[in-house]
């Protein structure tokens, strides 16, 4: 391991954001591992940014099973050493239904995807980043613009959400001691296969139907590069990059 070499883990690395990202860091000069449930679209990411394959680990990761997840950080250690960098990226949604309709697997589904998974791999990133040498590193949480306001009928995105920028907020503070910076990216309306159904129109706090913009993922994998890119001693605590024209300004 040389020593400049630096290593990432970026979780629901196998598509959209997750993917974005990977390629950024990769770009960069990282060695990433790509985390994610599906080992095919871990490949690709791998063969679109690594294609010699020097750089990359795809690791199949279940991020709602603490074994799983422990499972990711042990191969992760063993092959690269260290951890410089975990993205905090897998998320899932509920059905968009009244909120007195969501079952309470419905509701514990998105809870341990989006905040006991991403609370389950902090711990892990904390244990390697706080005894390695030298010490400390980064984590960076994905938000989401439902971290600020709600869409209609999303109770259990946006409670985890509004849960991550407290999680981020808890890691920034606790991390002091072990120089592990943390910070959060909020994103709005990236061009991923999740946000597709945006094209045709999405529902509005008024009850309509409309049609939203949105914008090029690849700007999310520059912004969280670039905030990778910074000294420990330097923190972007929180950005949002968004489609400009987006209903967020006003939303509700």
């Amino acid at each position: 391991m040389a020593d400049n070499e630096r290593y990432a883990v970026v979780t629901g690395a196998g598509t959209g954001v997750g993917r974005a990202a990977a390629l950024a860091l990769i770009a960069d000069g990282w060695h990433v591992a790509l985390a994610g449930r599906r080992i095919e679209p871990l490949e690709e990411t791998a063969r679109l940014g690594d294609p010699d394959g020097t750089r990359t680990l795809p690791l199949p990761t279940d991020v709602s099973d603490p074994s799983s997840i422990a499972a990711l950080f042990d191969a992760v250690k063993e092959r690269f050493g260290r951890l410089d960098l975990l993205f905090n990226n897998a998320g899932m949604g509920a059905p968009a239904i009244p909120l007195e309709d969501i079952t309470f697997e419905q509701w514990t589904n998105v809870v341990n995807v989006n905040l006991t998974g991403a609370f389950l791999c902090t711990q892990e990133a904390f244990r390697i980043m706080r005894d390695q040498t030298p010490r400390g590193g980064r984590i960076i949480n994905n938000g989401s613009i439902s971290a600020h306001v709600p869409r209609p009928l999303s109770a259990p995105y946006t409670a985890t959400k509004h849960a991550i920028t407290g999680l981020t907020r808890s890691t920034s503070l606790d991390g002091r001691a072990y120089d592990i910076a943390c910070g959060q990216v909020d994103i709005g309306n990236a061009a991923t296969e999740m946000t597709e159904r945006m094209t045709d129109g999405v529902l509005q706090p008024d009850g309509t139907k409309q049609p939203e913009p949105r914008m090029d993922v690849a700007h999310v994998g520059s912004t969280v590069a670039y905030m990778a890119s910074l000294p420990l001693d330097a923190n972007v605590q929180f950005v949002t990059v968004m489609a400009t024209k987006m209903p967020f300004i006003g939303r509700g």
